[in-house]
């Protein structure tokens, strides 16, 4: 078996990575590229890769001055390991650091890494760190899907729709001044200010391109007033990034533009699951139907003397504070 830790450009080029790669923007090599030269430090970024015979796993992390940790930010909604999960324990073995942790990560997933970590000799430590909402659509239409939500949700739909105020459109090539309106609501909407515009804009061109990007826009006579950023992949509608001007909220032009896409990602994309992200926010009760654990994997090599004081106080607070069971499926 070949062990060996690449940077994402070498990752890129190997063919046997490439092919292993997942159903989700989490699971790309090109996109975590785009995610590190944006938004984190391209030169800490790298997949550890075991290689036997046909059988392939990748492993990205980045190296910081805490030890090995996820190749992820706010925007991943899940990590994990891409590839024959077997390979994992020697992955593990050859991490060249004494600290690591991983999250957010599916149960599944976690419970494999803790598993293959603590069979190369590591201390391992899981527990939950966040909530994902999700909907599984199980073969419904959007009818019979919205027919289940709660009357009040409906009844602003139907009231709000029927005024014909608002406009709504979903598209799915990436074009500039659809772009721009995005940026221009968010900018205008109670959210915070984004992260990194640029790796956003970058990302909405990537999916765009491949027939991926689900781009909705809510206007009020012709001008732009709520925007949401969703991608398609792998039979799973991801939803990324909501706004809405605040000036017309009366009109609830973001309510009606996230029941459109909605519509669209069912009835026609048909998939098969629609994620929320991660976040406990109470208004994704409302459109999600099931909530998933997240769970976070810290690991120590228990020769690594000075990251010993961090294992000292993570086995205090479990000793205190006893892990979540993990009953919610992840």
């Amino acid at each position: 078996m070949n062990v060996y830790h690449a940077s994402l450009k070498e990752a890129q080029a190997d063919p046997r990575v490439m092919a292993t790669q997942g159903n989700s923007p989490f699971e790309r090599i090109d996109w975590l590229a785009l995610l590190a030269e944006h938004c984190l430090n391209p030169a800490e970024a790298r997949v550890s890769v075991a290689v036997d015979g046909s059988r392939v796993a990748a492993l990205p992390w980045r190296m910081t001055s805490n030890g090995i940790e996820a190749l992820a930010n706010w925007y991943n909604f899940f990590v994990r390991s891409i590839g024959d999960t077997a390979l994992l324990s020697e992955i593990a073995r050859n991490l060249p650091a004494g600290r690591a942790m991983f999250a957010p990560m599916p149960l599944d997933d976690a419970q494999m890494l803790a598993g293959a970590m603590r069979g190369a000799g590591w201390i391992v430590l899981t527990e939950p760190c966040d909530a994902n909402h999700v909907l599984p659509v199980n073969g419904r239409s959007f009818g019979e899907y919205w027919a289940a939500r709660p009357g009040a949700l409906r009844e602003t739909v139907r009231r709000k729709g029927r005024k014909g105020e608002v406009s709504l459109r979903v598209v799915t090539e990436f074009s500039q001044a659809d772009w721009e309106a995005y940026e221009t609501i968010y900018r205008l909407s109670w959210k915070p200010e984004e992260g990194s515009p640029d790796f956003l804009r970058h990302w909405a061109e990537m999916d765009g391109a491949d027939g991926r990007l689900r781009l909705g826009i809510a206007e009020i006579a012709g001008e732009p007033v709520a925007a949401q950023f969703w991608t398609v992949e792998g039979g799973t509608a991801f939803i990324h990034k909501l706004a809405h001007d605040e000036r017309y909220r009366k009109q609830s032009p973001g309510t009606l533009l996230t029941a459109a896409m909605f519509e669209h990602v069912i009835d026609r994309d048909r998939v098969d699951l629609v994620d929320f992200g991660t976040g406990d926010d109470a208004y994704k009760r409302d459109w999600m139907e099931h909530v998933r654990t997240r769970w976070r994997v810290r690991a120590w090599r228990p020769g690594a003397v000075r990251h010993w004081p961090s294992l000292a106080r993570a086995l205090t607070r479990q000793a205190l504070q006893p892990l979540v069971s993990g009953k919610s499926d992840g």
